[in-house]
């Protein structure tokens, strides 16, 4: 049930209405973005809503108990601040999103619809596509340890114990072939392989701030990115690497000296063991 104000409802069950939906995207960086389907840009609680063409919204479903709403968001990139290298960093994936119904003659009369997430971003030329999920998906999330042979903790973090600082080299790109084969300066003392599994992060040029994770590290500074990076990498364009950890018992132990914090199960029996006969 909706709430709404006395002046909104008389409007509603008026026989003449001014409605028009509004989208509300807060994004993984903060960034907050609006847009309407009105002719007019409509403002409120210190959000422009921009009328943007080409942005637009299938119809939204509620269904009743734990089930997810879901709707399909769809448009152009006819606004000026829908940039096709921040959808393809993934900015938008996740982003938290609100749908208002307003009237748009009065925008102090309003009425929050709905509030969930994007889903990945698909792009296709100089459109783009996304589902927008309902406060229910996180239900759907897994929660909790999987009892496994790999590590579950992230590289660096507290319950890796390791500083990734310490595991982080400076570098210069000196050459790149589809924003995504670097050979980058700076990493000649390191051997082969070591970067491997690891993530590049941008410190300058116009991938600055975007991070991706390295596939392959060769010797003389070769890197390869698992996928290309949205913008332009240029020659002398700065970053970091940090080094790579396969999750692995025996890494962990060798690579990193950090055996005591390995957060797997490396002695787990096999399939082998389970189908052993008694007598074997």
């Amino acid at each position: 049930m909706k709430a709404l104000s006395p002046e909104f409802a008389a409007h509603v069950a008026g026989g003449v209405t001014t409605l028009a939906w509004c989208w509300k995207l807060v994004r993984r960086d903060g960034t907050v973005l609006g847009f309407t389907e009105h002719d007019r840009d409509l403002a409120f609680d210190g959000t422009t809503y921009e009328a943007a063409g080409g942005f637009t919204a299938s119809a939204l479903e509620s269904t009743g108990g734990l089930n997810i709403d879901n709707l399909d968001v769809a448009g152009a990139l006819s606004s000026a601040r829908l940039d096709e290298g921040d959808l393809a960093a993934g900015l938008y994936d996740d982003a938290e999103v609100e749908i208002w119904r307003v009237n748009w003659a009065d925008a102090e009369q309003r009425v929050l619809m709905r509030k969930g997430n994007l889903g990945e971003v698909s792009r296709s030329g100089n459109a783009f596509s996304a589902e927008l999920r309902g406060l229910a998906h996180r239900l759907n999330q897994p929660v909790g340890r999987l009892y496994q042979y790999g590590c579950d903790a992230d590289f660096g973090d507290g319950r890796c114990g390791l500083d990734a600082g310490e595991w982080t080299a400076a570098g210069t790109v000196a050459g790149a072939s589809g924003n995504r084969d670097l050979i980058v300066e700076g990493l000649d003392g390191f051997a082969a392989g070591h970067f491997a599994r690891g993530r590049v992060v941008f410190t300058s040029g116009a991938n600055d701030g975007a991070a991706m994770e390295v596939k392959a590290h060769g010797e003389g500074g070769r890197i390869e990115l698992w996928r290309a990076m949205a913008r332009e990498v240029a020659i002398g364009d700065d970053l970091t690497v940090t080094a790579g950890c396969d999750k692995q018992f025996a890494t962990c132990r060798a690579k990193f000296a950090n055996g005591a914090n390995f957060r797997g199960f490396p002695h787990m029996p096999g399939n082998d063991f389970v189908v052993a006969g008694a007598g074997d």
